[in-house]
């Protein structure tokens, strides 16, 4: 079965949460909205950084946003920002990988079906993906109770 990586669904949860949220939000922020691991999700968002999809900002008001618009930006971008090139068979990108690369009847039908798939994720935009989603909200703080000291 064909399935995206639990760090690429991470990285598109977080995508479409910078673009349907204005402003910045932190690793930790996004990570407590959707019941991910902080580290994990750190982890996602430094990588979609170093891959030039967000730009980050240390300090208090800091936090990462889109380094461009999610109009501009595809779900292949992320994907592949996070697992690399697409692939739907070993043999995708090798032919050392596979002892039947020479004699195999499925390879090139399976390699047009590859290209559907990522011209698919190409044509699919961030701004799309984000268009109806409704952000979830952030739990308040338990109300802390005061209770005044009599005096006597």
């Amino acid at each position: 079965m064909l399935r995206l990586s639990k760090k690429a669904d991470y990285a598109l949860i977080a995508v479409t949460h910078l673009t349907a949220k204005s402003g910045s939000s932190s690793a930790r922020e996004i990570a407590e909205l959707f019941d991910i691991p902080v580290e994990l999700m750190a982890k996602v968002l430094q990588r979609l950084t170093r891959r030039g999809l967000l730009t980050s900002q240390q300090g208090t008001r800091g936090g990462y946003q889109l380094a461009r618009a999610a109009s501009g930006m595809s779900i292949a971008d992320v994907i592949q920002a996070i697992d690399g090139p697409v692939a739907v068979t070993a043999c995708s990108a090798h032919a050392d990988r596979c002892g039947q690369f020479a004699k195999c009847n499925v390879r090139d039908p399976l390699w047009k079906i590859r290209e559907i798939i990522v011209s698919a994720l190409k044509a699919t935009t961030v701004s799309e993906l984000a268009k109806d989603v409704i952000l979830p909200e952030v739990a308040a703080p338990p109300a802390r109770m005061f209770v005044q000291a009599s005096r006597s």
